[in-house]
């Protein structure tokens, strides 16, 4: 695998879409793609792109119910799946380094903080928990910012897997050190 580089705060770039707060009283549709990397499951709220999981399991259905208090409805024809399934198709066939969807993260003013900076650093980069704490101004918060990290509802898109430790190892990833590497070593492949 080739070692991803880290990023600096000054060399980030923004990220095309800004996070949306959920409407509170907002519908929950799911649906599920079946991929490389496995089954993963897509959320919103009609309009964006509130989670992206990679997994599908009563954990992850759990998680919803407590985020959302609404039961999801299975519902494979948003024009918002669509446009996340076709470019999460070209990103795993490694044609596209940014996507455009709008999202809607559910999470404390911090947690969206935290994802936002996710978004600006750029495909095939990496930075680590404490990097992320200085570009949010909170050079102490390294783990606040790890723990607002493991929180992502919307996975690859709003890269949490480009964050690693302070040594340079995969850590503290929710869907596993191996499909942490198989996104960092598309992202660095020539």
């Amino acid at each position: 695998m080739t070692t991803p580089t880290t990023t600096q705060p000054d060399t980030a770039r923004k990220f095309t879409a800004a996070m949306e707060l959920p409407t509170a009283s907002a519908p929950v549709y799911t649906t599920i793609l079946d991929t490389d990397l496995g089954p993963l499951l897509l959320t919103s709220d009609g309009t964006h792109l509130t989670g992206l999981y990679l997994e599908v399991s009563e954990a992850i259905d759990a998680r919803l119910d407590r985020m959302f208090g609404v039961e999801p409805t299975p519902e494979d024809d948003l024009e918002i799946f669509h446009r996340a399934e076709a470019q999460l198709g070209e990103y795993l066939s490694g044609h596209r380094t940014q996507f455009d969807l709008p999202l809607a993260a559910k999470g404390t003013e911090f947690q969206r903080s935290v994802w936002q900076a996710l978004t600006q650093i750029p495909f095939g980069s990496t930075a680590g928990y404490g990097e992320l704490a200085e570009m949010l101004g909170r050079p102490g918060a390294a783990r606040a910012v790890g723990a607002a990290n493991g929180k992502n509802p919307i996975s690859i898109i709003v890269p949490c897997h480009r964050v690693i430790g302070a040594d340079g190892s995969l850590t503290g990833y929710a869907w596993g050190e191996g499909k942490k590497r198989t996104l960092l070593t598309l992202e660095t492949r020539p």
